[in-house]
Order: C-alpha cells, then sequence, then structure tokens
C-alpha cells in the first residue's frame, strides 16, 4: 500500500493511501487529528471521501454515470424503473423469477395506512407539496412500528420495501390534495409508473387510461435519478442513519435537502428561467446578460458540480423531451424553442465550452414534466420518488458497514476566546 506524508511543525506523518476500483485514491486521514493535533479544511466536502461504496460511481470529466457498474444509457434504453431499484438495492441485475418477486412484493405494500388521508387534511391546501412529503414521510414511523428497528434485518428489508412502493402513493396523494381532487387508489394491475400516472391524473368519475409513451417516459426519467453518488441529500441520509435514526425519519431528511433550489429544486428553476426568456429571439440578451459579471442573472441547468463534460443524463431526457411532445401533439412548444437554442449556443459559444456550462438533466426535464401536466411545484416531488431507491440503498450499506461512525464534521473556529460573564450593569 503506498502512503502520503504530511509535515506540519517539523513533525512528518505518513498516511495510508486507498484504491478503489474506478475513480481517484484516498488519502486515508482518519488518524490525523491524533497525531498531528490538526484538522483538514474542506467546506463542502468536495475533497474529501465520507465512506466506502460500492452503488454508484460518476466520472465527472468524462460525463459517465454508472449504476453497480452498469452505464446508465443501457440502463435507460433497456431496462425499468423497478429492475434498477433491484439491482441499487442487491447488486446485480435479477434474474427473472427474482423481478416476478420483487414487483409483486412492491406492488402489495403500495396502499398506505388509512388514517394517513385525515393526516392529509391538516395541511392547508396551497402548502407545498414537498412539505407534505416531509412531513408525511416522516411520519410513516408512526404508522409502521414493525420496521423501524435497524438492527433486524427483516425489519429493515420491510422498510426498504414499503418505502419504494408508498412514495408514489403519497407522492400522488399531496398532488391530489394541493389541487382540490379525491385520493385516487393504487391500481395493483398496472406497473409502477403506470399506476402512479393514474393515480395523479385519474378522478373517480371518468375512466383513465395511461399512456404507455409518457409511462415509459416518466419511469426513464425515474431511472436517471435513482441515484447519484454522495450528494447532498444522500449524505442527509447517511449522516441521520449515522446517529441510528429509523429509515423513514432518514429519508425524510433527505427529502427536506432535496427541497433546495440548488440541488432537487433545480428542474423547476430551469423552467421558471425558460418561461422568463420567453422567445428564441430574447435567448442571445440572456446569454449576454449571464456572461456579465455584475449581473445577477444566472441560466439555470447549465453545468454541473459534478460533471465538467456533457451530463450523460441530459442526452437520454433530450431524446425523452421530444418523444413525449410529439406524442402529445406539441409541435411548437416555446419553452422548448428557448431550450434548443439555448443549447446550441452551449455547445458552440466558447464562454460556455472554456467554462464547460453543458445542458445538464434539469434542463430538459423540467419541460417534460410541464407537457405531462404536472405543475412546477411537484418536479422535486418526483425527484424524491426516484431517488428514495438511491437514499435506501446507500442508508442500508451505511448500516451494514462495521467501520462507520456517527457523522461528527470538525470546524475551524474563528470566533472570540475565552472571556469571561459580566453582570448586566456592568457591560458597555
Amino acid at each position: 500500500m503506498s502512503t502520503s506524508t504530511v509535515t506540519l511543525d517539523d513533525k512528518t506523518v505518513e498516511f495510508p493511501v486507498k484504491e478503489g476500483t474506478l475513480g481517484p485514491s484516498v488519502i486515508d486521514i482518519s488518524k490525523l487529528y491524533a497525531q498531528t493535533g490538526a484538522f483538514t479544511y474542506d467546506p463542502g466536502f468536495t475533497s474529501t471521501a465520507s465512506c466506502e461504496s460500492k452503488i454508484t460511481f460518476i466520472d465527472g470529466d468524462q460525463g459517465i454515470l454508472l449504476y453497480r457498474g452498469y452505464p446508465i444509457e443501457q440502463l435507460a434504453e433497456h431496462g425499468d424503473f423497478l429492475e434498477t431499484c433491484y439491482l441499487l438495492l442487491y447488486g446485480e441485475l435479477p434474474t427473472a423469477n427474482q423481478k416476478e418477486d420483487f414487483v409483486y412484493r412492491v406492488t402489495r405494500h403500495t396502499m398506505v395506512h388509512d388514517q394517513m388521508t385525515r393526516f392529509f387534511n391538516g395541511f392547508r391546501r396551497d402548502a407545498h407539496p414537498m412539505a407534505i412529503m416531509v412531513a408525511s414521510v416522516g411520519a410513516l414511523s408512526a404508522f409502521y412500528h414493525d420496521s423501524t428497528d435497524i438492527s433486524d434485518e427483516t425489519q429493515r428489508m420491510i422498510a426498504q420495501i414499503r418505502m419504494i412502493a408508498k412514495m408514489p402513493t403519497l407522492a400522488a396523494m399531496a398532488y391530489k390534495y394541493s389541487i382540490g381532487q379525491p385520493f385516487v387508489y393504487p391500481d395493483n394491475s398496472l406497473d409502477y409508473t403506470s399506476n402512479f400516472l393514474k393515480m395523479c391524473f385519474a378522478v373517480p368519475c371518468e375512466e383513465y387510461k395511461v399512456n404507455p409513451v409518457l409511462s415509459r417516459a416518466l419511469d426513464r426519467i425515474f431511472i436517471l435519478h435513482a441515484d447519484h453518488e454522495q450528494n447532498a441529500s444522500t449524505s442527509t441520509v447517511r449522516l441521520a442513519g449515522s446517529s441510528g435514526a429509523n429509515p423513514f425519519a432518514c429519508i425524510a431528511a433527505g427529502i427536506a435537502c432535496l427541497w433546495g433550489p440548488a440541488h432537487g429544486g433545480a428542474n423547476e428553476a430551469a423552467l421558471k428561467m425558460l418561461a422568463e426568456i420567453g422567445t428564441p429571439e430574447n435567448v442571445g440578451k440572456y446569454v449576454a446578460r449571464a456572461k456579465d459579471k455584475n449581473d445577477p442573472f444566472r441560466l439555470m441547468g447549465f453545468g454541473h458540480r459534478v460533471y465538467k463534460n456533457y451530463d450523460p443524463r441530459a442526452r437520454i431526457m433530450q431524446r425523452t423531451t421530444h418523444e413525449v411532445l410529439n406524442e402529445l401533439g406539441i409541435k411548437d412548444d416555446p419553452l422548448l424553442d428557448v431550450a434548443l437554442e439555448l443549447e446550441q449556443i452551449a455547445l458552440k459559444d466558447e464562454y460556455f465550452i472554456e467554462k464547460k456550462l453543458y445542458p445538464n438533466i434539469d434542463f430538459y426535464s423540467g419541460i417534460t414534466l410541464k407537457a405531462m401536466g404536472f405543475p412546477t411545484s411537484m418536479f422535486t416531488v418526483l425527484f424524491a420518488l426516484a431517488r428514495t431507491v438511491g437514499w435506501i440503498a446507500q442508508w442500508m450499506e451505511m448500516i451494514e458497514d462495521p467501520s462507520q461512525k456517527i457523522g461528527r464534521p470538525r470546524q475551524l473556529y474563528v470566533g472570540p476566546t475565552r472571556r469571561d460573564y459580566m453582570p448586566i450593569g456592568q457591560r458597555n
């Protein structure tokens, strides 16, 4: 094993260097404080590996995303979401019998406790669906006591199936509640994504037929969002889980983190930006504003903290967007026209090329979801629905890792030094 040395105050200490199967090596500094009395300083943990993981690999420079070694392009093209869920949870693609069993177990857990419907009635009708999701997912621990003991392997398995199965139901309930329509119960005769679309858009007084093109497109969106390595929400789930919190509470914490506009809310922000630009003729003006350092305007949906090349998910999403618009007969969508004009500029303009501001998945997904009929307030909810399986897989991996400790980041303290309390009458 190779080593790396750190010299501090004339003292030199060696630290082991660990090699992964893919990606950069890491310097194991777990004993840095014990041996040197110093911490590292890494805001945002951008150069720090907090765990070992076998689930997802990203090469941002090359534009590569792998789930358990499988390229995202192949999974989105040939697989379906529940097959991807199985892969993320168990490490291998399922056999025909394994998939049938897994789909059966998920399908038979889609209903939520009937008292959950009364829980929803406590929210204002104009409550943001993500606020409802944070509360309702956390509340699952109050309804399903038999799957909150994290030391019990069987209970952990039941909890993971329940969350994957019930998340679409809760998401659809949040949507229905926000628009004043009655809840639609799950239909076990439908596949996972078709069932979700029916719960969202069916009404009791009319027959609803799921459009297979839209169902396949949404299923692909779910696959693309299923996991993304140690991002902010996944790290939040792991940090919450490291304290021993029950799985429902951990996923609720992940949803709360995902709600941030710099994370899961980015596709909603990208759609609002396209609407603000309005027409392709205005694109040049807004691009000029984005280049102006003194102008606060930012182009949303371009660039990525990890990807320094074209986001591999964006290529798939671009094709999916066209499929949905063609199916729905939307030929002249002003938002898509603006998006395509922006994309062409981004791929040719030296400013974008130099700064590697390539279109990301949020650039296209917002247009697609809007065309399907989802309001912008639901975009992040759909992200949370898809990412639940990734959070669960990461949580399970952490729970079963014997080297995992409770998360406890350090700090560089820059506040006042020690001082003594003074009675209020003596203070200036």
